[in-house]
């Protein structure tokens, strides 16, 4: 077959890009293996054995036994002051960075693409389990990008920040696959990934956990744990109002619902102290080690300026579930562009507020100054910093961040 399509396969050194790797090869397409070496900084290796040489070799046999080119590239500069650097500054403000969906952005479908390109590749490929597929439209193609075909292993929301440009140029060879399905061509190939154990680190760092990296990073200072009762009178203000159609809501009202609550000592009591307030998330409960409170303790919001942790108790708490939330008008991204919003309009998907969370029905609004989501039924520990994402059925259309 002469004129073979060039694809770049980003090689892990996980079962899942190895698969990749395979099926497109017997797809016909011409394939180069390459492995992201994303991280130098030995001083925050959490284990001992050292993370990413362990994976480059079996990302570099993987591709030896396929019979394909491999190569290494280092990107963690790039990694550092894209994602790193961004989590840092995150979390020190008090809000709950997405690393992996930022890596997908900023990483994957950016940096790594372009070095493809040099390669003269027409496609990236990575190991992810969700698909794709194109349609045209007024004469221009659309490409959608679908959920996996495996529920239980569907990473879509991980890639709700790419682009129709981005899109266009990745490949998703397992997509329509179940997680066993893949193990059992890596056994039947003999590839060495085959029974490796799934990666939870840092996305591409290795087996770095992300709070143990952060506590080496962030110096740790004692501070205040305040619970606050349930009978806060600002909670009255985020209910939605009886009998009143979503759309006709007033700005005032919309930013009540949606804007998360802004706490004050004076609002609870201290019944406990905490080593940094940025080592926590909302919605957290375990390692506040607060006894004898009857229900359980969830983190509700946390201060990093006062470093003070808000909580509260029981999982019905009112600080813990919200119905709404706002994306300002920059965080707001359409991988659907022509189903972008106009402002004044409204509609219905399916959203969700992290990985592997069931969709649920929300109403988004969009506005001058950004996008309003309201869910159909109260949603747990919304952070600001994290990303909604929305959906159509099994295709996601769109997402943003937090405010």
């Amino acid at each position: 077959m002469e004129n073979k399509k060039r694809v770049v396969v980003g090689l892990s050194g996980g079962v899942d890009s190895s698969v990749a790797a395979y099926l497109l090869k017997e797809q016909g397409y011409e394939v180069i293996g390459m492995f992201m070496k994303n991280w130098h900084d030995e001083s925050v290796t959490i284990s001992n054995e050292c993370p990413w040489m362990e994976d480059s070799t079996d990302a570099m046999l993987v591709a030896e036994k396929l019979g394909i080119p491999f190569q290494a590239i280092d990107l963690s500069e790039e990694y550092r002051e894209r994602i790193v650097d961004y989590m840092f500054a995150e979390y020190e403000a008090g809000r709950t960075p997405n690393p992996d969906i930022l890596c997908n952005r900023e990483i994957k479908f950016d940096i790594f693409l372009k070095a493809a390109q040099k390669l003269k590749a027409d496609f990236v490929a990575t190991g992810h389990y969700c698909q794709k597929d194109s349609f045209e439209k007024d004469g221009k193609t659309v490409y959608r990008l679908i959920a996996g075909a495996d529920t239980n292993k569907d990473q879509s929301y991980f890639l709700c920040q790419l682009s129709q440009e981005q899109l266009s140029k990745a490949l998703f060879p397992i997509g329509h696959l179940q997680k066993s399905e893949v193990r059992q061509i890596a056994k039947e190939q003999d590839l060495i990934t085959a029974d490796k154990k799934d990666s939870q680190g840092l996305c591409f760092i290795g087996k770095v956990r992300l709070p143990e990296f952060l506590q080496q990073q962030l110096k740790p200072k004692k501070g205040k744990i305040v619970v606050i009762p349930e009978n806060l009178p600002e909670y009255n203000y985020q209910k939605i109002p009886a009998g009143i159609r979503l759309e006709d809501l007033e700005a005032e009202e919309l930013d009540n619902i949606c804007s998360p609550v802004q706490y004050h000592e004076s609002q609870g009591k201290c019944i406990g102290e905490h080593n940094g307030a940025h080592y926590f998330t909302v919605g957290q409960r375990k390692g506040l080690q607060v006894g004898g409170t009857g229900k359980p303790l969830f983190v509700i919001a946390t201060d990093t300026r006062e470093n003070i942790i808000y909580t509260g108790l029981g999982e019905e708490h009112p600080g813990l579930n919200r119905f709404g939330l706002f994306v300002p008008k920059k965080d707001v991204h359409w991988i659907r562009e022509d189903l972008q919003l106009e402002i004044g309009k409204t509609a219905r998907y399916l959203a969700r507020i992290r990985y592997r969370q069931p969709l649920t029905w929300a109403t988004l609004i969009m506005k001058e100054k950004g996008l309003y989501v309201i869910f159909d039924e109260a949603q747990r520990g919304i952070a600001s910093g994290q990303f909604v994402a929305w959906y159509e059925g099994n295709e996601s259309i769109g997402s943003g961040v937090i405010f």
